[in-house]
């Protein structure tokens, strides 16, 4: 599965699925047209809306791409610390004057209702965050021709995805920018993750799957680095943010190289789990008091982020980022995907020119 998978494209540079209208259809596509892989985000979307998108994206392109779907969440979550954290949020509702959301939602996503149209339309991969399938549906997308990764943050999580029967994992560092795709969001687990490196040669000595390694990843000799320590292809999210394509926020993009923000950090702030992001005055003020509740805080905050966006205002956006963020170009995503291999050609060949002497 490690050709199939890396037949899909000309170089080994994979598109992140950035979900909350990052990854356009526009985005997708170039990516994949320049010789990447490029992953709709079917997350916070409808099943309908997720159809929509794909079927645009095959409008703009012929290459294969990817689409994610969020595993759905049991609701676990203490509701007394989600009360306690809807107090805590009381002075943002009268900032930026809009209430909070209902933290009571579902938290399956649409789940059911996305494979289902996946496995009657197929596309060429789908992979899947926040946890991994049933044996059952892994299956069934490999009798449907579709290829699939399942995210993972350990070792045992490979080892889990690799006897479900999925096709690759994506091993995801803890300098990755967005939600960290643990399997299980522990509470007393703290905001610590395992970098990048290290994690792919424990995956690689873990499971005999291929492997696409993200995490901070912003230069072709990141992507050569993670190629030699036994990746398969590198995946890219903060890379692609600044890009025309993207369907950033403005102030998000921004954000991503102005000197006021100079660090990132894991917190539940925003949405109740672990994500990378750029530190604001929102992380500042209530990352500390965030409960381990996902999708509730995400559902509470909602209105908030908006509310920020229109005002403005980046203090009070989730400005999802990994720690590589200041190298952000802003370039057309082909432009983009061309330029990151031709830095990985010419890392590798400056790698092979020192073994050679």
């Amino acid at each position: 599965m490690s050709l199939a998978l890396t037949d899909l494209c000309r170089y080994p540079i994979v598109q992140a699925p950035m979900a909350g209208g990052v990854s356009s259809p526009q985005l997708v596509g170039a990516v994949a047209d320049a010789g990447g892989l490029g992953f709709l985000a079917a997350g916070y979307k409808t099943a309908d809306g997720m159809y929509h998108e794909i079927k645009q994206l095959r409008r703009l392109t012929g290459r294969p791409f990817g689409v994610n779907l969020f595993m759905p969440q049991p609701l676990l979550a203490d509701p007394s610390a989600v009360e306690v954290y809807r107090h805590q949020l009381a002075g943002e509702t009268s900032w930026y004057e809009t209430p909070l959301g209902d933290p009571d939602s579902s938290g399956d996503d649409g789940y059911e209702a996305k494979v289902a149209i996946l496995l009657e339309d197929p596309v060429p991969v789908v992979s899947f965050t926040f946890g991994c399938p049933t044996r059952e549906v892994l299956d069934a997308f490999a009798a449907a021709g579709t290829l699939t990764v399942v995210t993972v943050t350990t070792p045992q999580e490979a080892r889990n995805a690799q006897w479900a029967g999925a096709h690759a994992v994506c091993v995801q560092g803890t300098e990755a920018g967005g939600h960290q795709s643990t399997h299980r969001d522990d509470p007393q687990g703290g905001l610590t993750g395992t970098g990048l490196l290290t994690l792919v040669a424990e995956v690689r000595e873990s499971v005999r799957l291929p492997v696409v390694a993200a995490g901070g990843l912003m230069r072709g000799s990141q992507i050569t680095a993670v190629l030699a320590a036994g990746a398969d292809a590198a995946q890219l999210g903060t890379a692609f943010l600044a890009c025309p394509e993207s369907g950033a926020h403005p102030l998000h993009k921004r954000a991503l190289t102005d000197p006021l923000f100079v660090t990132t950090a894991l917190t539940r702030a925003f949405s109740g789990r672990p994500a990378r992001g750029l530190v604001n005055r929102f992380v500042r003020e209530h990352g500390r008091y965030a409960p381990a509740a996902y999708p509730q805080v995400h559902q509470m905050t909602s209105g908030l982020r908006k509310a920020a966006a229109e005002a403005g205002d980046p203090q009070g956006m989730a400005l999802w980022a990994g720690q590589g963020h200041r190298m952000a170009r802003e370039l057309p995503a082909g432009e983009l995907v061309e330029l990151l291999a031709a830095e990985t050609e010419a890392a590798r060949a400056a790698v092979s020119g020192r073994s050679a002497q």
